[in-house]
């Protein structure tokens, strides 16, 4: 069947031959049983029926345990300790008191005024004695009860005792054998309209065959978390409207768990490294620590990113080694091509060649510019055939840092000579020029721009005629923004260079236009030897990305596009774009070494522009600064102690005082307490340059329904 998982992007993917799905590690990822398990005791089914309650943004939700927002007040141990024993042994007294008659018998007037007379008088028997006993005692709980809530019983038991009964527990039941009353996993099974597995959405639908086929499969251990995923995904086609229930279940009882595959034919991916939820689209990168500075229903818990998150844009700054591409990168991507093989996403992720972005395998496309085995080439256009369109992209990347980023500042000059080539070379040729040919028009060579003239004229394109008139008129004056732009293409007319940017269908280009469909993507850079011609093709990538995700007619589809190094790619068209991308169901990620890698005037438009960011360990106070200031202030409440010398005026006074300075060594003080409320940086730029440690990072979230998380202090290790 056709589903949103099914189709192909566009002759983008590799040789689609299904690979044995591989047994991977992590929480969330159910290894596949070498034995046929239990009905009740699949990795799959544990999975599946975990609990994910609704948490704060960025909270790993598997198997999570909600927290107070508040931080609940603690008792000190060696005061709670004391204040039990004093409760229990004032009890104690109280009820020796009472039971010895040294109070009187007042506490006895209930039980004359309800019994009976004959069980007063002790004329009741056995069944008088017991009655008076149970009073008696009855009387001494109540005692015991309000003098536990007083010395705090209850907390002693979860501090305390608890932990201890949970630690014996496992011993216990090592010695004790399991009897016919023991309890079966079967029992704490939820009912079938609530068991994920039974597929009770479908079952509602009156799809019951389909149902039961897809229970059977996850019974039996044959369907894993990313089949899941993807049938929900094409199920959710079905309810949408875009494809039949008859199509759907059909595609079901034929395949079962392999039902609506991706094109490529994967349902997994070679290797996983990260720990992911494919249920809730989450993916671990650590977790958050427990510090002071960290809200109390964070400490503790896992954090986790998922398209919700992306949804806004993550930018990551952080010094070489501080875990940008290992602990961020290489995790999200891992991620998002998970979601691409369930058919609800579509990745790009760019970085140098030999980064460690993923193995080969774990994409549809690779694009390896500059390497003469690469098997995809890269559109220098971005698959469009409007001249005036592919002139804005191509100038962006151009010549897109050279631009005055200040608001009143005129970027469309190199756009406009780009057309005055490009739409007359398509109009002759019926095809945009290869760089080498763009190279000479953007010389003024007299050869192609005479061949060219010729052309329109044979063809009568006579508005074309005056586009290329203005060109050669605005060569012959100082200043022309031509002599850039041919600089600049001279980095793409390189030898290593010399079978890529094909126009004329010798190659296999990939386009970004294909990110319509749930492809993953690779693109490596030659950064070894031609860095500025690196930085040209990044914002090549970032400038067709936001221009192709945001007028996709289905939106439905998450689009993201990773950045492993964004070293002179922010310019003020990229800042615009990355502040569009969120209504268009999309995101980007990038990553810095420093913001100094950002001219001065689009540091704040960055920051502001992406919904969550990160200071990675390392960073300069410098950089420090401007995170400081995107994360504001907060109202904290201070406490000033103020030590204030006690001067005897008596003998008797003088003479404890000496006393107490020879014991405690300090002279006797006053101590006063001034609580107020003041306003202080979340994190300040000294704290983030010196006080993140090793391995950590400090980050703050954003949804795209606009729920926020402060700062947090993450371990990216845990």
């Amino acid at each position: 069947m056709d589903s949103d998982s099914t189709r192909d992007p566009r002759g983008t993917h590799t040789n689609p031959v299904p690979r044995p799905m591989a047994s991977v590690e992590g929480v969330g990822v159910p290894p596949m049983p070498s034995v046929p398990p239990m009905p009740d005791g699949s990795a799959f089914l544990t999975w599946l029926r975990a609990p994910r309650p609704q948490a704060a943004p960025g909270i790993w939700r598997f198997r999570y345990r909600p927290r107070p927002e508040v931080e609940p007040t603690v008792t000190p141990a060696r005061q709670l300790l004391s204040g039990a024993v004093i409760a229990f042994l004032c009890g104690w007294l109280l009820c020796s008191l009472l039971w010895n008659g040294y109070l009187g018998d007042f506490w006895q007037w209930p039980w004359y005024v309800m019994a009976p007379d004959s069980w007063v008088k002790g004329e009741g028997g056995q069944v008088g004695g017991a009655a008076s006993w149970l009073y008696t005692w009855l009387v001494f709980g109540v005692i015991f009860v309000l003098l536990g809530k007083i010395g705090h019983w209850g907390e002693l038991w979860r501090r305390f005792g608890a932990p201890l009964l949970r630690r014996a527990m496992p011993v216990l039941r090592s010695t004790v054998p399991a009897g016919r009353g023991a309890a079966s996993p079967a029992d704490a099974l939820p009912t079938p309209d609530q068991d994920p597995a039974e597929w009770p959405q479908l079952r509602r639908a009156g799809a019951h065959e389909a149902a039961e086929r897809l229970a059977a499969e996850g019974k039996a251990g044959l369907m894993r978390d990313v089949d899941h995923a993807r049938i929900s995904r094409a199920w959710q086609g079905v309810r949408s409207g875009r494809q039949s229930l008859a199509g759907f279940t059909g595609a079901v009882l034929k395949d079962g768990a392999a039902a609506c595959p991706h094109p490529s034919g994967d349902r997994d991916l070679p290797a996983r490294h990260a720990r992911h939820d494919l249920l809730t689209g989450q993916v671990r990168l650590g977790t958050t620590a427990d510090d002071p500075r960290n809200p109390y229903q964070y400490r503790g818990a896992g954090l986790a990113l998922g398209p919700d998150l992306l949804g806004t844009s993550l930018l990551a700054v952080g010094p070489a080694g501080s875990g940008k591409t290992g602990a961020l990168v290489r995790p999200l991507a891992e991620s998002l091509c998970l979601h691409a093989l369930a058919g609800r996403a579509s990745v790009v992720v760019v970085g140098a060649a030999g980064a460690g972005l993923g193995p080969a395998e774990a994409y549809d496309v690779v694009v390896r510019v500059g390497h003469p085995e690469s098997v995809y080439d890269l559109d220098l256009y971005g698959g469009t055939t409007d001249p005036d369109e592919a002139a804005a992209i191509l100038a962006e990347a151009l010549v897109g840092d050279l631009a005055d980023p200040h608001p009143g500042s005129d970027s469309r000059r190199s756009t406009t000579v780009l057309a005055q080539l490009l739409g007359p070379f398509r109009a002759v040729h019926d095809r945009f020029p290869s760089v080498p040919e763009l190279r000479q028009l953007l010389d003024g060579a007299p050869g192609p721009l005479a061949a060219l003239r010729k052309g329109l004229t044979d063809t009568g394109h006579a508005s074309l005629l005056r586009e290329l008139d203005a060109r050669e008129r605005q060569m012959a004056h100082p200043g022309d923004v031509g002599t850039v732009l041919a600089d600049r293409i001279a980095l793409l007319d390189r030898p290593a260079f010399a079978a890529f940017f094909d126009t004329s269908g010798q190659s296999r280009p990939f386009s970004l236009r294909a990110l319509d469909h749930p492809v993953r993507v690779r693109i490596d850079l030659p950064q070894r030897g031609h860095a500025d011609a690196s930085r040209i093709l990044a914002r090549l990538v970032l400038a067709q990305f936001t221009a192709s995700v945001t007028v996709r007619e289905d939106r439905s589809l998450f689009a993201c596009l990773l950045l492993d190094d964004a070293s002179g790619v922010v310019t003020p068209e990229a800042v615009r774009g990355i502040q569009r991308l969120r209504s268009a169901n999309a995101g980007t990620v990038l990553t810095l070494r420093t913001l100094d890698d950002v001219p001065r005037p689009l540091r704040g438009p960055l920051l502001g522009a992406t919904g969550c960011r990160m200071a990675l360990s390392g960073l300069t106070p410098w950089d420090g600064q401007d995170f400081a200031e995107v994360w504001g202030k907060e109202w904290t409440e201070t406490r000033d102690v103020t030590d204030r010398q006690i001067i005897a005026e008596t003998p008797a006074g003088k003479a404890v005082h000496m006393l107490r300075r020879v014991i405690t060594g300090q002279a006797p003080t006053a101590r006063a307490v001034t609580v107020r409320q003041v306003e202080r940086e979340r994190w300040s730029a000294s704290e983030l340059a010196h006080g993140v440690p090793p391995g950590h990072a400090v980050l703050s979230l954003t949804t795209v329904q606009g729920e926020h998380a402060p700062p947090l202090l993450v371990d990216l290790r845990g």
